[in-house]
């Protein structure tokens, strides 16, 4: 595996470190190869053909891959014009989308962690615990917008 200015053997070990951290926090493992070899592309573009060659791994893996990544909305999928293959891209402010998609997620739990605890009763020990995550996730949202615009200050 090469990339533009680096060893390729330094690049393959970066792709399945990088894969094992997506694994440890919950992604497939091969959608996390097929994400981390993404990334290291010099447009963050590559053909299916491309992404099986460069990672050794099936063109079945590559598509079971590729269809988690566009689902997840991490990965798009784009032909250009006369074209007949499909090339996959990393999302452009891929995190930045994927953090402010959050915000729903997050009112449901804090929606859902109250009926929790009215359902244990506020004053037991599991309500006590279920309403501090529910602070939690609720503090989260309310710093959210604050933390993303200052992202978008530095960037």
């Amino acid at each position: 595996m090469r990339v533009e200015h680096g060893e390729p053997d330094a690049a393959g070990r970066f792709v399945e470190r990088f894969a094992l951290d997506l694994a440890a926090a919950g992604m497939p493992r091969m959608a996390a190869r097929v994400f981390a070899g993404l990334l290291i592309a010099p447009d963050a573009r590559r053909t299916a053909a491309e992404i099986a060659e460069r990672l050794r791994i099936s063109p079945a893996a590559v598509s079971g891959a590729v269809r988690h990544l566009v689902q997840a909305g991490m990965v798009v999928r784009e032909r250009e014009p006369g074209l007949r293959r499909d090339h996959y891209r990393v999302r452009d402010d891929l995190w930045y989308e994927t953090i402010m998609q959050r915000d729903g997620m997050l009112e449901a739990w804090v929606r859902t962690l109250a009926v929790g605890v009215d359902a244990v009763g506020a004053d037991t020990e599991a309500g006590l615990r279920l309403d501090e995550t529910r602070r939690f996730f609720d503090f989260l949202r309310a710093e959210m917008p604050e933390l993303m615009r200052r992202w978008r200050e530095q960037r």
